[in-house]
Parts: C-alpha cells; sequence; structure tokens
C-alpha cells in the first residue's frame, strides 16, 4: 500500500506539514504532462502551494510568438503537448534561478545530455531543504564511470534525488487514460510518499520502492530495447521476434543493473518501472518508431535526420544510451555480456545494418 502524506506528517510530529513549491524544471512533452499532473493536485493539497512553475527552454514559434508567452497566454505547450491545457496554475517561466526561486519541491524532466549544464547554473541558487525527483533517462558516462541522472543532482547541487519511472506513454497520461508510475527513494520513506501525493490522481497511480538505483536503470535501458524492437518492427520480421527482443532486452537490463549496483532488488523488474515500461516502450515509444523508420530506410538515414523529422523538437534517447552503454561496456570488457545492447549500437552507427539484429544460421533463430 503506497504511504500516505499522513505518513509524512506522523513522521514530522504531526500537524499540518508546511506548504511546498513546486517547480518543474523542463517543458518538452513529458515535462508539460507532469506539470499538469502536478498542478492538479497542487491545487487541491493544502500541503502545496498552488502555483506551479514550469521552467521553459525560450524558443521562437514560427509565427514569431515565444513560446513562453504563449503557454501562459493559452495555458497550453502548443509546440510539445498541444491540444492539452495545463492547469491555470502552471507558470511558465524562461529564467532558469527566476522558476526555482523559493521552491522546495523540483522536478527534473529534460534531455539526459542537458542536465549537467542546468545543474551548473542552479549551484548556490536553491535553499537548505530542497527536495528533487528525476523523470530523466538516461546516464552520464565519464571516464572515472557511469553516473546516474540522480547522482549528477544530488551530487551537483547537494540535495536528495529521489525517481520517478514507468509505463508512461506522455500523450496518454495527458488524455487521462489510466498509467501507473514508480518513485525511486533512497532512504526517507516520508519524502518519497510527498512524491506520491504529489503525482497520484485517479488515472496515475504511483508506488514507491526503496531502489533508486534500480528503478532509474530500468528507465534508462528500456529505451535501447525500444531501439531493437524497433528495428524488428521496420524490417517487419513479427511478433515472435519481437518478444524474444524484449525478453532478452529483459535479461540484459537486469544483468547490467545487478553488475554496475548490486544493491539493484530483483522485485524492481517487475514494479511499473519495469517490464511494463519496456512493454509500453517497445510497443508505442518514440524510439521504437523512430527506429522503425531508420530500419525500413536500411539505415540510409541517419537517426540525428529522422529525429528531426519525426519528433518535431523532442529528443531520441535511446540512441545516445546506446552509445554511452557501449562505452561502458567496452571499458569493463563486457561486450559479449550484453549482445543485443552492443549490437543496437553498431547498427545505429551504421557499422551493421539493421537486420544485424537477428542472425538465421539455418538451423534457429539466433538473436545477437
Amino acid at each position: 500500500m503506497a504511504p500516505s502524506l499522513d505518513d509524512f506528517q506522523g513522521r514530522h510530529g504531526g500537524g499540518v506539514a508546511k506548504r511546498s513549491k513546486v517547480t518543474i524544471v523542463g517543458s518538452g512533452n513529458w515535462g508539460s504532462v507532469a506539470a499538469k499532473l502536478v498542478a492538479s493536485n497542487a491545487l487541491k493539497l493544502d500541503s502545496f502551494h498552488d502555483e506551479v512553475r514550469m521552467w521553459v527552454y525560450e524558443e521562437t514559434l514560427p509565427n514569431g510568438k515565444k513560446l513562453t508567452d504563449v503557454i501562459n497566454r493559452e495555458n497550453e505547450n502548443v509546440k510539445y503537448l498541444p491540444g492539452i491545457k495545463l492547469g491555470k496554475n502552471v507558470v511558465a517561466d524562461p529564467d532558469l534561478v527566476h522558476a526555482v526561486e523559493g521552491a522546495d519541491m523540483l522536478v527534473f524532466v529534460t534531455p539526459h545530455q542537458f542536465v549537467e549544464g542546468i545543474c551548473k547554473r542552479l549551484v548556490g541558487k536553491l535553499g537548505k531543504d530542497v527536495e528533487a525527483i528525476s523523470l530523466i533517462k538516461g546516464m552520464e558516462v565519464k571516464r572515472e564511470g557511469p553516473r546516474m541522472i540522480s547522482s549528477v543532482i544530488s551530487d551537483q547541487l547537494g540535495i536528495n534525488c529521489c525517481v520517478l519511472m514507468g509505463a508512461n506513454i506522455a500523450n496518454e497520461i495527458a488524455e487521462g487514460k489510466f498509467s501507473e508510475a514508480t518513485v525511486g527513494y533512497r532512504y526517507d520513506r516520508a519524502v518519497a510518499a510527498k512524491w506520491v501525493q504529489l503525482f497520484t490522481t485517479p488515472y496515475f497511480s504511483v508506488t514507491p520502492v526503496q531502489d533508486v538505483e534500480g528503478v532509474e536503470l530500468c528507465g534508462t535501458l528500456k529505451n535501447v530495447v525500444a531501439i531493437a524492437a524497433g528495428f524488428v518492427d521496420g524490417l517487419e520480421m513479427g511478433n515472435n521476434t519481437k518478444a524474444a527482443i524484449m525478453r532478452i532486452g529483459l535479461r540484459e537490463m537486469k544483468r547490467f543493473s545487478k553488475l554496475l549496483f548490486p544493491s539493484v532488488k530483483d522485485t524492481t523488474f517487475f514494479e511499473s518501472c519495469g517490464v511494463a515500461d519496456l512493454i509500453t516502450t517497445c510497443l508505442g515509444g518514440r524510439n521504437r518508431r523512430v527506429a522503425e523508420a531508420f530500419a525500413k530506410n536500411r539505415g540510409e538515414r541517419s537517426f540525428d535526420v529522422l529525429e528531426a523529422e519525426m519528433l518535431h523538437g523532442q529528443k531520441l534517447q535511446g540512441v545516445s544510451t546506446a552509445s554511452e552503454l557501449y562505452e561502458v561496456l567496452s571499458d569493463r570488457g563486457w561486450l559479449e555480456m550484453f549482445p543485443l545492447f552492443a549490437t543496437v549500437h553498431e547498427i545505429s552507427t551504421g557499422r551493421l545494418p539493421p537486420s544485424a539484429i537477428v542472425e538465421y544460421d539455418g538451423n534457429s533463430l539466433e538473436v545477437a
């Protein structure tokens, strides 16, 4: 059973908790949906300020108007979530530092490659009691090894960072279709309870799990498997092959996660962040869709070109994650242990044709 706000209050001596102020750091497709979820609860719950700020990377629309101005006037992100009202208490702000001013709950939801730069701009600008949660899929790879995005946020800003991952196609949630998600937390169940309270709606069910790395790695690695699933779809290999790819992908997700972080729990892979997110991303996510187009074009049109044409400013996470993952596997001598992950990267970079995702030896189908 998910913890309630009563749990949070009880851990802090009872009475009414102070009103928390929430800022969404990011305003793409998923960021806008997160703002909609959070804003609806901020109005209903006495423990949160009504206003929810959303930091917007300013863009000029084709009509010459500023995206921020249009969001605030029409209560709609016309570029990344058209047709959906965000809530009149959502205030778009193009100034990152101003957007987080006074906030004690930060929701990070940007492409993972931008997180470090954003955090550098926020150093010294936050209060001492700020809590963060990351909805970002991806990892940072440097010479000293891989770091999860939640760790980048925690280390650079000196704040605790939970994660929220799950089977979450953003547009379906925006339309009020039922979905689940998982909050991964490290130590404090009361903090997790407050994030659960903030995000839970009648159509969005959130469950806490004490396994930050497991939850976050599931959300990160499933995008690589979805690229493989897209190759299968683009080559019209059928549902049996796609099921095999998903099974092998889940196995590699679990193996990699536990090698990197032995504390990762087996049960995490059966939460929404695990097998459910893998299924929905391999069936309907943007990674699968663009990879399908890549395979149909036999790899002759790059992912960069297809991303620009098909996603209209949104970013594809699976290809960059596959590259980062390949770097980790190469550095640690693990490539032979993860043939699916390695093959996705080699196909994505043009070293192998899309058909290499499976190899037929005349007797049995061998998945890479």
